[in-house]
């Protein structure tokens, strides 16, 4: 890999502190319980603090949720009713036959809260994980298509300002590394450089390919039209990183040769429609 490359990255990389991810992931979230009936407590109780997690775990989950006539704060960030009372427009229903509705029901009114609710409960991970690695991969896609318009025609003026030394196999590997640190969170595992040192090593490791088939692509494909595989490729490389980053903390490995070959393919088609929509969004648009 090029000098230049790595100190591209190295330069990046000193401007993302997993502790800011740590502090987001740990903030604390309070779980409020609206009931009518021992029964219908029991059910929320249930879904909330599920068998199989640690004690130490079960212990925080526990502290988190708390009944009505409980002591805890008046003003929880997510506050729950049994389905048929009458409720604030902030709250949530829990609807005892379709219990999964509620999790992407909390997410929808708080997102900000998404982090630090699948570090907690482990069933709200997933929903959580899939829209952190569609973000962080549609953010590298947004990046290579701006990058390649200022390659195709330099000194051209887009909407986003893009400093000249920076190259998008270097944001691309720096997105890459935020990702790690975020579903590291999510799963409630260590993080940081010293942490996930190993992961971060494979990803460093595969910038300078991907740096070679994008450039290969705008300069070979006339007419811009390397722009949208390139930008696909920036999605679906980013987009398998993070399923495999995802396997590894959920069960302890990542994805095979082949397991991740096929989901490239894959991603790499879902790349290049979101690579579209932005796209044509950039055209409408106009440049500062």
């Amino acid at each position: 890999m090029s000098t230049s490359l790595l100190t591209q990255i190295r330069q990046a990389v000193e401007q993302l502190n997993p502790n800011e991810v740590r502090e987001h992931a740990e903030v604390p979230v309070w779980v409020r319980l609206n009931a009518t009936s021992e029964a219908a407590y029991r059910e929320m109780e249930a879904f909330f603090l599920p068998a199989g997690v640690s004690p130490a775990k079960r212990r925080e989950m526990i502290d988190a949720v708390y009944r009505r006539q409980h002591d805890g704060p008046a003003d929880p960030q997510v506050d729950v009713y049994e389905q048929g009372l009458d409720r604030p427009l902030d709250s949530v229903v829990f609807d005892p036959r379709r219990p999964g509705d509620l999790i992407g029901d909390i997410l929808a009114e708080k997102q900000e809260l998404g982090l630090p609710l699948a570090r907690l409960f482990p069933q709200f991970r997933k929903a959580v994980v899939d829209q952190v690695i569609f973000n962080v991969a549609r953010e590298n896609a947004t990046f290579a298509v701006m990058s390649a318009l200022r390659e195709l025609a330099p000194g051209m003026q887009v909407p986003w300002a893009l400093p000249e030394f920076v190259s998008d196999a270097s944001v691309l590997t720096v997105n890459q590394i935020r990702l790690a640190f975020l579903l590291a969170a999510a799963h409630d595992r260590p993080l940081g450089y010293r942490e996930q040192k190993g992961e971060i090593g494979a990803i460093i490791a595969g910038a300078f390919g991907w740096r070679t088939v994008a450039r290969n692509l705008v300069s070979k494909i006339p007419f811009g039209g390397g722009i949208l595989p390139k930008a696909g490729i920036a999605f679906a490389a980013t987009y398998v990183e993070g399923l495999s980053l995802g396997r590894l903390y959920r069960v302890g490995t990542g994805l095979s040769r082949t397991e991740r070959n096929l989901a490239y393919g894959e991603a790499l088609t879902r790349g290049k429609d979101v690579a579209a929509v932005i796209f044509a969004g950039l055209r409408k648009k106009p440049a500062k």
